[in-house]
């Protein structure tokens, strides 16, 4: 993935930008593709690893204890959206 920087001059995109700070975007082009705009303030990534054998990655990760904590607390907290209201939303059904 590559970053980019966007010129303040360039007025309808740090206009999504900013609305993409309060909640992310799904942005539908003409053709229909879909696209995500999600500020990346609250990201957290884990490293799991790069091997070849799928049974020692899993074994990996569940030792990763930051991972795990990371993934108890999100368990834990915040509401829950039910599969089939998302597919409604993006519009799957």
């Amino acid at each position: 993935m590559k970053t980019m920087t966007v010129s303040a001059r360039a007025k309808t995109l740090n206009n999504l930008l900013k609305r993409a700070r309060r909640t992310g975007l799904i942005l539908q082009s003409a053709d229909g593709q879909r696209f995500l705009l999600a500020s990346l303030d609250d990201w957290e990534g884990f490293d799991v690893g790069a091997g070849d054998d799928f049974a020692r990655e899993v074994e990996l990760t569940v030792r990763n204890k930051k991972l795990m904590k990371f993934l108890a607390e999100r368990r834990t907290h915040g509401k829950r959206v039910p599969l089939a209201k998302i597919k409604e939303q993006l519009g799957l059904n």
